[in-house]
């Protein structure tokens, strides 16, 4: 068996983050060579990962990366077993070079896809070998549920907990007011860019509760459609972007600030963690 000095065994320790013997059990078995000996440990720390990929993980968080000018941007969510590693700064730079492969890269249609290739911040590894050797640091479950790739101006804004993430395709208009605008989507929670986005049905049902509260008001009936109307803004500003009170200035509606802007916003994205 090949001879192992402390010094090597303190090396790989000092790369990969995993215990000594784990280290030195890796040189011995390929003969002291430090990159064979980090892809035993990876194939290895990967087997044993294998036992608790039935755990739940009801932690992690949401990367964004968006180009306003180039025209392209991407969210990703990445799931961990628990809030401490969420907040883990290298699984923040992981869940960050996911968002910015996926924007930057040939795009992909699968977690699987997007982890075979090369990771932005750990030049010569994919990001699959990148999360593995996460996993094999931290010994926690990582799972992607969901990516998404927007082409075209778009800003994007992730909440520094992980939490909820946004990202917003637009037509004309700044990249700091479509970052405002990502900001404003996160903390009010819109359903629906427009009006006629909303789905005809809940219109009405909601147009035919208002009805029926004024007739219990004792409202005549030829003023009941007028009130009506009046009601129908608060239903309004709760579920459209462009109805709703603009956050850093609510004397203006998001579709004023927007028009004065030249800005027309094409979509939005808001994903919380967990939930599709």
């Amino acid at each position: 068996m090949v001879e192992i000095s402390a010094a090597a065994v303190k090396a790989l320790r000092d790369e990969t983050g995993l215990p000594m013997m784990e280290c030195k059990k890796a040189l011995q078995e390929t003969g002291g060579d430090p990159e064979a000996a980090k892809e035993w440990l990876r194939k290895h720390g990967k087997a044993k990962m294998t036992a608790r990929l039935s755990r739940p993980t009801g932690f992690g968080r949401i990367a964004v990366y968006a180009d306003f000018q180039a025209g392209r941007g991407a969210m990703v969510e990445l799931q961990c077993e628990s809030a401490p590693v969420a907040n883990n700064e290298q699984v923040i730079q992981f869940a960050e070079a996911l968002a910015q492969q996926l924007a930057v890269g040939p795009g992909a249609d699968s977690p699987e896809a997007l982890l075979e290739q090369p990771s932005p911040l750990q030049p010569g590894q994919t990001l699959q070998q990148q999360m593995d050797d996460l996993m094999n640091r931290i010994r926690e479950v990582f799972r992607i549920p969901r990516i998404l790739r927007v082409e075209g101006p778009c800003a994007g804004y992730a909440h520094h907990m992980g939490s909820p993430g946004v990202l917003v395709r637009v037509s004309g208009g700044t990249a700091e007011l479509a970052k405002d605008i990502c900001m404003h989507i996160a903390a009010m929670r819109p359903k629906v860019v427009r009006r006629e986005d909303l789905d005809p049905a809940l219109v009405e049902k909601e147009r035919a509760i208002q009805a029926e509260i004024a007739r219990q008001e004792g409202k005549p009936e030829n003023i009941i459609q007028k009130m009506i109307e009046g009601r129908m803004k608060n239903f309004y500003a709760e579920l459209c972007l462009l109805d709703q009170p603009f956050v850093k200035d609510d004397k203006k509606t998001v579709g004023q600030v927007v028009k004065a802007a030249g800005m027309e916003i094409q979509a939005f994205y808001r994903w919380e963690l967990g939930k599709e």
